[in-house]
């Protein structure tokens, strides 16, 4: 749902009010995290979404995957799974076998357990995870610390919304799509571990309101502004170029138009970067806030888990009035 008619859903629901429920003054909470005990509390999400690639595995494997992400975001452990599935009639029962069993080896991979699940005939296929974690309070991370003067670090590449809508079109290439793939599928178990280990100051996982979007909902949950450089944020290869043939998500384009008032940018940004920047993401990577004094640290622990993109992509800054985003080109 685009960002605009889904705020204005979400500000019409009653508020909750438990002291056990975490995340209750968290606006823009990746999960829910409700303490059970002292050291303990369990973080919630789900998420679910139509098939993005042709392979019904590939599928299984990206949408569980990208549901496992908000755990990871707020710094927990995947526990258990359950699995949420509408599916047509007249497809065969061997897609759904297969959609179902790359959900599992996600799963398994993830080290948390499948439980049970629903489903429900639906028009269109559709797959994804309600997800339990644990997480112990004094380490929970949420999009609700940073600081200014913390380092900006995003832990995977943008353009997994461009390439999907090119495979969707039938215009991908077999190695865009094998790029692609290999991130969507990438859990961010380790970029969490490493952010754990250091103390990250707050962290959220790039999706569907794009990098942009998610990191104005941080600056807002945290109270500050913050500034990035176009040129330093990682983007898979030929993504720009996708983008000046018109290929992208509406969705994209959505992001740029709802998140605009938040953002300031550098004459020298293009076109191609502002929708890149907001590009639509599945299963992107953390970004994560920390103090510049940890963030070697960060990517030495990233390096060493096998993470690739460890990218310093800007920094927080004081907010002298509301809450933005100043995005320059170098």
């Amino acid at each position: 749902m685009a960002p605009g008619p889904l705020a204005q859903v979400l500000r019409q629901l009653p508020t909750v009010e438990d002291p056990n429920l975490l995340t209750a003054a968290i606006p823009f909470a990746d999960a829910g995290v409700y303490k059970i005990a002292e050291d303990c509390a369990l973080v919630q999400s789900v998420d679910f979404f139509t098939p993005i690639v042709d392979d019904p595995r590939t599928y299984g494997r990206i949408a569980a995957a990208n549901a496992l992400s908000d755990i990871y975001a707020m710094g927990g452990r995947p526990l258990t799974v359950m699995n949420l599935v509408g599916f047509p009639a007249c497809l065969e029962h061997d897609v759904l076998v297969e959609i179902l069993k790359g959900g599992a080896e996600k799963v398994q991979e993830a080290g948390a357990v499948i439980v049970g699940g629903h489903t429900v005939e639906d028009d269109e296929p559709k797959y994804g995870l309600a997800v339990t974690g644990l997480v112990d309070p004094v380490k929970l991370v949420t999009t609700a610390g940073a600081q200014p003067g913390d380092v900006l670090v995003l832990t995977k590449p943008l353009g997994s919304g461009v390439l999907a809508h090119a495979i969707k079109k039938g215009r991908a290439t077999e190695g865009e799509i094998r790029e692609v793939v290999e991130v969507m599928t990438r859990l961010n178990r380790d970029a969490c571990e490493a952010m754990v280990e250091v103390g990250a100051s707050a962290c959220t996982d790039v999706t569907g309101f794009g990098l942009l979007g998610h990191l104005i909902e941080m600056v807002q949950g945290s109270g500050v502004s913050a500034r990035i450089r176009a040129s330093r944020v990682p983007v898979l290869g030929s993504v720009r170029s996708r983008v000046r043939e018109g290929i992208y998500p509406g969705g994209t384009r959505k992001n740029l138009e709802f998140f605009g008032k938040h953002l300031d940018w550098s004459e020298e940004v293009e076109e191609v970067d502002r929708l890149v920047l907001a590009d639509a993401q599945t299963s992107g990577g953390l970004l994560i806030s920390l103090p510049r004094e940890r963030a070697e640290d960060l990517k030495k622990g990233l390096e060493s888990r096998g993470v690739e993109t460890r990218a310093e992509i800007g920094e927080i800054v004081p907010s002298t009035d509301e809450p933005r985003v100043y995005v320059a080109g170098e």
